[in-house]
């Protein structure tokens, strides 16, 4: 009977066999230590950026508010991101989606000075991916109308058309003309019915809920781009 020998040029043991799984080994260890470096370097990044980004948007909204006590503007600018709320008794008769006499008075003095505070800010400036115009209405019930749905419809119609009329107006209003560009760019109009009211003590102000409101959308930073992938779904 004949045996096989130990560790011939074609045995089992450790010899010339397995170089090309040890290769393989070390080859995919090496990849994971590369990838979780790239992570952690792209993840500090990241963050960095985040935290500049949230910096300069509380540096904005102080020097919002700062400016618009100086011009005695009232309204409400939230401090970490700058979103101003306007009421709606600020800009339209009730019920109405057509500016006030006294609403374009209020915008010819609001808007240069909100447009100059995001654009003149480098740093905020380069991070903002849209400017939002934002009608909202309160919950109260339209008179002989008995569906939920044809409420929502209605007051969303309603906040729809105050956002797009001070958006119409805003390029009415004398803020810098340098920004015209960018402004153009970057601004959109959005109608949310009555789906985010003002609550206070646990019921809705209906008075705060009717309302326009200013916003930022800042860019988010993704972080596989980050790292140098790139996505074929565009």
């Amino acid at each position: 009977m004949l045996m096989r020998k130990k560790g011939g040029a074609h045995g089992g043991g450790h010899g010339e066999g397995n170089v090309f799984w040890v290769t393989m080994s070390d080859l995919l260890l090496g990849l994971a230590i590369i990838f979780m470096t790239l992570f952690t370097l792209a993840m500090t990044g990241f963050t960095t950026e985040k935290v500049k980004q949230q910096q300069a948007q509380i540096e904005a909204s102080k020097e919002l508010v700062e400016k618009l006590e100086q011009a005695d503007i009232k309204a409400e600018v939230d401090s970490m991101t700058g979103d101003v709320k306007i009421s709606d008794l600020e800009l339209f008769e009730l019920n109405s989606y057509t500016l006030s006499p006294q609403g374009k008075i209020y915008l010819n003095k609001l808007i240069p000075i909100y447009v100059e505070n995001i654009f003149s800010n480098e740093e905020l400036e380069s991070s903002i991916a849209n400017v939002i115009v934002q009608g909202h209405t309160d919950s109260q019930q339209y008179v002989n109308v008995n569906s939920e749905n044809e409420q929502f419809v209605k007051n969303m119609t309603l906040s729809l058309r105050r956002a797009n009329a001070v958006a119409e107006y805003i390029f009415k209003t004398n803020f810098n003309s340098n920004y015209d560009d960018k402004l153009r760019k970057l601004l959109v109009v959005e109608g949310r019915s009555y789906t985010n009211p003002v609550i206070v003590d646990g019921k809705e102000d209906y008075e705060k809920s009717r309302r326009v409101e200013l916003k930022l959308k800042v860019k988010t930073y993704d972080i596989l781009s980050r790292m140098g992938f790139t996505s074929n779904f565009n």
